[in-house]
């Protein structure tokens, strides 16, 4: 399948703030991916107290299990409504403040301080800002960036990687001629020459 069909789609800024405005989040899964409980285990790989890193998190349930588990989680994520949602649907308290570097952005931390979501643009941010991670659950992130910015997000994304980081994926395989995303389709090969 070509992903010529889908090469010029852009979905803007207020569009994702309308879905959740909206309430068209089909996207959220409520009891959490699959896939994540299947390969949790190549992503931690035995190590404890991890960063682990959301990136366009919207309200993933995933987030609360790692912090549970001892581990640090950073997300960003456009809407403060999904943020927001996420603290209260887990009856967590959190402090807002503003962040310098990056104009009209918010962060969200839980009060215990292992959550930390920021309300801004993923291209906002930098390691100087959230740190490097040693582990990244992208559930839906590649596969909604529109595709020419993809090159600038996994550029990003490999900036905020340690050395020694396990990257968990998933894409979604269809026909991109049939539907005009996001999701986006993105062939594996794309993804190899992508990441390296």
């Amino acid at each position: 399948a070509s992903t010529e069909s889908q090469k010029d789609r852009l979905v803007t800024e207020e569009e994702w703030l309308r879905k959740w405005e909206t309430g068209n989040i089909g996207f959220h899964k409520e009891q959490g991916h699959p896939l994540f409980q299947q390969y949790l285990d190549v992503l931690l790989n035995g190590r404890s107290g991890l960063r682990v890193f959301f990136p366009l998190c919207g309200k993933a349930v995933e987030m609360k299990w790692l912090a549970d588990m001892g581990h640090s989680v950073v997300g960003v994520e456009v809407s403060e409504q999904a943020l927001k949602e996420f603290f209260v649907e887990h009856n967590l308290p959190y402090c807002e403040e503003p962040v310098p570097e990056i104009s009209g952005a918010k962060m969200l931390q839980s009060i215990s301080g292992n959550i930390t979501l920021y309300c801004c643009s993923i291209y906002d941010l930098s390691s100087s800002i959230v740190g490097k991670f040693d582990g990244v659950w992208d559930r839906g992130a590649l596969v909604a960036v529109n595709p020419c910015d993809r090159q600038r997000y996994v550029s990003l994304m490999i900036t905020l990687m340690e050395k020694n980081s396990s990257y968990l994926l998933v894409t979604v395989s269809y026909d991109p001629n049939k539907h005009k995303g996001p999701p986006f389709y993105v062939p594996e090969s794309e993804i190899k020459s992508l990441f390296g």
